[in-house]
């Protein structure tokens, strides 16, 4: 069949609308001025603590966040050290959008539903026989908190631009399988997250989005997420296995 001007125009034009609608269905989660929505927590220290201890941990946390977290030039900026900065609100299945830039030796990474997590390595750094599920050379997005050796543990291209420039991030996450584009490279194709606190369960419905702070300065900027609801999300999930 032959497609005349008018017809392709029209086709150009319902993408173009169909997309504008998705964008302006994200929402910003962090208001380039202060740290409104967002409190401190490394969810690592407390996991084995209770009751008071556990409490007294959590308050203290959240008091000491703005000392290592600040907002400059519109920027989310963390020194790498203290608790990792973490929304007041919980998301289920969602895409989210987020900039980032760090600077060598970077570790660093975005938890999803307070479960580790979409990895940001330092590429450049040399590969460690020692350490041989650390693999910082084959560059960010992965789910390094996944089984060694598993889908999606490792991002299937290196997508990393070079220190002093800004990546960024399109995260799909839909139940408890990921999706992960880095500089709009698909690094990571709807893989399965195992819940790194406990593998015999999936991830949790709902939870925080986090970010890691690990030793090095790192910066966020345009943190915006689109809520994704049921029947996209079994469309998106339909057309991916219809893909295998």
């Amino acid at each position: 069949m032959k497609l005349n001007t008018l017809t392709l125009g029209s086709l150009a034009l319902a993408f173009c609308l169909v997309a504008r609608a998705e964008d302006s269905a994200f929402k910003p989660i962090f208001n380039g001025k202060d740290l409104t929505g967002w409190y401190g927590l490394n969810p690592h220290s407390v996991v084995k603590l209770a009751g008071e201890k556990k409490e007294a941990a959590l308050k203290k946390m959240r008091e000491e966040f703005a000392t290592f977290w600040k907002v400059e030039n519109g920027e989310l900026v963390n020194d790498g050290h203290g608790p990792y900065a973490t929304t007041e609100q919980e998301f289920g299945d969602m895409e989210f959008l987020i900039e980032y830039k760090t600077v060598a030796g970077a570790d660093s990474g975005i938890y999803l539903r307070g479960v580790p997590q979409v990895q940001i390595w330092d590429k450049n750094q040399v590969f460690d026989p020692a350490k041989p599920t650390r693999r910082p050379h084959l560059g960010s997005g992965g789910l390094f908190n996944n089984t060694p050796d598993t889908p999606g543990r490792d991002p299937l291209v290196v997508a990393d631009k070079p220190f002093g420039e800004w990546n960024s991030f399109r995260i799909r996450q839909i139940g408890a399988r990921t999706w992960v584009w880095l500089n709009d490279k698909l690094v990571v194709d709807g893989n399965v997250m195992e819940n790194y606190y406990d593998r015999t369960k999936p991830l949790p419905a709902k939870g925080p989005i986090m970010l890691q702070t690990h030793g090095g300065e790192i910066r966020w900027r345009n943190l915006q997420v689109r809520e994704i609801g049921a029947e996209e999300a079994k469309k998106i999930l339909a057309e991916a296995d219809a893909k295998k």
